[in-house]
């Protein structure tokens, strides 16, 4: 069952995770995430994972719940805007927001048996900015990629900004987190005949020349280094997108909408 709660102060313990908004990685330490604004939190209430608890302004209450039916097994709290305006980032949050729990950790071996030969996926290599890996899961989620890996030197796509530049795209994207993402691309290489393409600036084929139809996995690199050298001297293949006008490269969350249209289009 779920309870409904006015608030009149952010000291309850349950409401902590709203006070604490800038320390996002204490978030993912206890297995949660912060969901901001209406559009975010409307789709992880549509979507399959736990919703924990949800703080929101009278207003906000009476249009998402019109009858008072709540998700079940979750706490919501009311306050009025004064309230929540002193809350980081209220111009974001818009006095709606709601704390998830982040899904259980899957295996890449469990994961790619559940997709099609031909699978579409994305790997981020040393990504440290979470609004580029937000923007990148949205990418991902348009373009119809089945799932993203994330290695340890790249952030979380359940960091704060990166589920809110995703628009909730997370909620539903399956995200496999691996120790060595070297070794993870080579398991897929020699495992599940998958091709693994680095996008590099200086590479040497045009992404609209590469075979983009079989199972692939496209790696986006840091956004100062791009793909490291050893993810590079393994993949399969280095592709850049054609510039004009002495620009040598975009930004990374730019150049996975290039890609991963480009790849949509051949598949």
């Amino acid at each position: 069952m779920s309870s409904i709660q006015r608030v009149t102060s952010l000291d309850l313990p349950a409401l902590q995770p709203y006070c604490t908004l800038r320390r996002p990685k204490e978030h993912l330490e206890q297995g949660i995430f912060v969901a901001e604004g209406e559009k975010v939190v409307r789709r992880l209430l549509t979507s399959r994972l736990e919703v924990v608890s949800l703080l929101m302004t009278p207003d906000w209450f009476a249009e998402l719940f019109p009858d008072s039916d709540s998700p079940p097994n979750s706490e919501v709290f009311i306050a009025e805007r004064k309230l929540l305006e002193t809350i980081v980032g209220y111009r974001l949050h818009q006095g709606i927001m709601a704390v998830g729990r982040v899904p259980k950790h899957r295996s890449l071996e469990d994961t790619i048996r559940s997709l099609p030969v031909n699978h579409f996926l994305v790997a981020l290599d040393g990504l440290v900015h979470s609004e580029n890996v937000g923007v990148i899961v949205r990418n991902c989620a348009a373009f119809g990629v089945d799932a993203i890996i994330t290695g340890s030197t790249s952030c979380s796509p359940y960091l704060r900004r990166s589920v809110r530049n995703s628009m909730g795209a997370v909620f539903t994207m399956p995200v496999v987190e691996v120790n060595n993402l070297a070794d993870a691309l080579m398991s897929l290489q020699t495992g599940y005949n998958t091709k693994v393409i680095a996008t590099d600036p200086h590479g040497l084929t045009d992404i609209a020349s590469s075979d983009l139809e079989r199972g692939i996995c496209i790696v986006f690199g840091n956004e100062e280094s791009g793909v490291s050298e050893e993810i590079k001297s393994l993949s399969d293949e280095r592709v850049m997108i054609p510039m004009h006008n002495s620009i040598d490269s975009l930004n990374v969350a730019s150049a996975s909408a290039v890609v991963l249209y480009e790849a949509r289009r051949h598949r």
